[in-house]
């Protein structure tokens, strides 16, 4: 029986990654066509990026993302933290909040902020990534919740605590390094949403790189492709700086306290 389970089980995952890699996979020889669809190259990458606005636009959205990841994380994380550890009773509260922008239209985000942000912040580009962390609540959420409920929390901030550390320290530390693949998780649904998002940004007349592929796309549909399949693979590097960055960090450190 556990292994007609196990079978199932593998074969529901790999469902679940066809689903996923074979779209991918698509647009990725779509985007590689050229001279008819003859062969295959990367002119249609080179001719995107020798396009006004390319890297202005790229920019932008790159910086959009990383905010909105760093936001993600700073709001979540102890936030759910503390759901586990003793807010049990705000638990569902918070979960309906977190569920709220997938009923709400995006256009009341967009109308909302005339009245909701301060004026300094209308006035940037950066108002956006306030946005994205909305928007990307529901997913984040999940990804965050799932991982904590996968680890004896109570246990680790005992003996952290126990050992001198503070509960900044115990969170950073101890909690996040425990759940780093939920949190990779939470990191590249944020990414991926801000490096893809295209309708608050034509509703607050902001150009980033969405909106800029769109305007691309009227004239060269492959292109276009390249461009997203691009979005996808900057989404997954910034996501890979994420996780190898503090591994250095801390291999550095351990490296200095043993000199």
């Amino acid at each position: 029986m556990k292994k007609k389970l196990n079978a199932l089980n593998y074969l529901v995952l790999l469902g679940a990654s066809a689903f996923f890699i074979f779209p991918i996979i698509g647009a990725t020889e779509f985007s590689l066509r050229a001279n008819g669809a003859t062969t295959h190259n990367f002119s249609n990458f080179q001719w995107a990026i020798q396009q006004d606005g390319f890297k202005t636009n790229l920019g932008v959205s790159l910086r959009l993302a990383i905010l909105t990841a760093i936001a993600v994380l700073v709001l979540m994380v102890p936030t759910i933290v503390y759901l586990h550890l003793g807010g049990a009773r705000w638990k569902r509260l918070i979960e309906f909040i977190c569920l709220v922008p997938l009923v709400v239209p995006v256009i009341s985000f967009a109308l909302g902020v005339s009245t909701a942000f301060p004026t300094f912040l209308q006035s940037t580009v950066y108002e956006l990534s306030f946005l994205y962390v909305i928007i990307s609540m529901p997913y984040t959420y999940r990804a965050l919740d799932v991982g904590l409920s996968s680890i004896p929390l109570v246990t680790l901030v005992e003996a952290s605590r126990a050992s001198g550390a503070s509960m900044r320290q115990t969170l950073m530390f101890v909690i996040v390094p425990t759940i780093r693949s939920a949190v990779n998780g939470a990191i590249f649904l944020a990414v991926a949403l801000s490096l893809g998002e295209f309708t608050l940004a034509v509703i607050l007349h902001w150009d980033t790189f969405p909106t800029w592929i769109a305007n691309i796309s009227q004239g060269h549909i492959l292109a276009a492709i390249a461009l997203s399949v691009l979005s996808l693979v900057g989404a997954w590097l910034i996501v890979l700086v994420f996780a190898i960055a503090p591994k250095s960090f801390r291999s550095n450190k351990a490296q200095e306290a043993a000199a």
